[in-house]
């Protein structure tokens, strides 16, 4: 059953081009699927053994040992991509997980930060300082552009050298989008590259050539998505906010904040890089306070004036 598995991960690799975090996910999922059918009582001897009932019964198992309904959701896709691909190379005569259906996911409303919180974010970092500048440069892109950790550390100093605002960044699937750089950003970019980034590389202790990544940690080598991450939380820490705040904390920011004044739905759907205009939908809820305040100033009988006395 690991043979099958193995060739899944080559086809998705080589055929359909997904990224390495994308591939690692998938194989941990379907090992775990294979895990659990060899310690059933009665395991099948093979995929071809495989039916729905096992399929239910992984999901079960998922539920019982915790896992949340969104992670569950997100294993039987890949269960069912899987399954796909083994029936069109011929492996089996019919996908067992057709007719099994995934949890009903829950979708918490994503935090967004309010305008006066981002910008004591985006003060935070000392900006006399290499790191400072560094950490201020990532926070300015992160909000300008409303991209992903995942794009940000992939960018590279060819990305930005001549950018004057649009930018052509990697995102899910390995698809190009286009985002947007404003002016502070920008700015803060250009400080980076001319004082910052050149000591960062002086410290670097690998030989070889330098790594074309924009960003760089204190030993002159590209930033991880972990690195960015513990970043924002000393930068959060700095600003002495109260609430956790994640780098995707800064692109539901980044959304919220254009839908509040006024961006069309579809324009920020096709800033976030949404497939669908339903996983933008979500952010619409989170303008309903923005909403309220136009309500309670607008009508006459809105506010507190308004309320019935109490009895």
């Amino acid at each position: 059953m690991l043979a099958e598995i193995d060739e899944f991960r080559h086809y998705l690799q080589v055929a359909r081009r997904y990224s390495p975090h994308t591939l690692k996910s998938y194989s941990e999922d379907l090992l775990q699927l294979a895990a659990f059918l060899e310690g059933l009582p009665e395991a099948p001897a093979g995929w071809e053994q495989v039916d729905h009932r096992h399929l239910r019964g992984f999901l079960l198992h998922l539920t019982d040992a915790g896992y949340a309904r969104r992670s569950a959701a997100r294993k039987l896709a890949a269960i069912r991509s899987f399954f796909r691909h083994l029936v069109r190379a011929g492996r089996l005569p019919q996908n067992p997980a057709v007719g099994v259906y995934s949890p009903k996911r829950e979708r918490p409303l994503p935090h967004a930060l309010r305008s006066a919180e981002m910008e004591a974010l985006l003060d935070a970092p000392d900006r006399s300082t290499p790191l400072g500048l560094r950490d201020a440069a990532l926070l300015e892109t992160l909000y300008s552009s409303g991209m992903r950790v995942g794009e940000l550390v992939r960018l590279t100093t060819a990305d930005v050298e001549y950018c004057r605002g649009p930018l052509r960044v990697v995102g899910k699937g390995n698809k190009e989008r286009t985002v947007f750089l404003g002016r502070a950003a920008l700015e803060t970019l250009g400080d980076y590259l001319a004082r910052s980034r050149p000591e960062l590389l002086r410290a670097r202790r690998k030989p070889g050539p330098a790594t074309p990544a924009l960003f760089l940690n204190k030993n002159g080598t590209a930033l991880s998505d972990r690195s960015v991450r513990s970043i924002v939380e000393r930068c959060v820490e700095a600003a002495s906010l109260t609430q956790k705040v994640t780098p995707h904390g800064l692109r539901h920011s980044f959304a919220t904040h254009l839908l509040e004044n006024g961006a069309d739905l579809r324009a920020v759907q096709e800033l976030l890089g949404h497939a669908s205009l339903s996983t933008t939908q979500i952010y619409t809820h989170l303008s309903r306070e923005q909403l309220r305040k136009v309500y309670d100033g607008a009508h006459p009988r809105a506010g507190s004036e308004g309320a019935p006395p109490p009895p």
